[in-house]
């Protein structure tokens, strides 16, 4: 992994498929990227909403207030 998307954590080998790529791992929270920014890749794997901004992420811990998607 030499790309981590910092809107919504997904990781990629290239740049050119995420929408928001750094060349790091990406440690810090999701909470205030919109929902409408996750990559097509990590929509699958989402399985969390935050209760304060309505992110969304695949790990509960990377959001601030997380509750689990029905």
């Amino acid at each position: 992994m030499a790309y981590t998307c910092q809107n919504c954590g997904a990781s990629a080998d290239t740049p050119t498929s995420l929408c928001k790529p750094i060349n790091e791992e990406f440690e810090s929270k999701f909470c205030g990227a919109p929902a409408t920014q996750v990559c097509d890749d990590k929509l699958k794997t989402i399985q969390y909403a935050c209760d304060s901004c309505g992110s969304v992420s695949a790990d509960a811990d990377r959001l601030c207030s997380p509750s689990m998607i029905k």
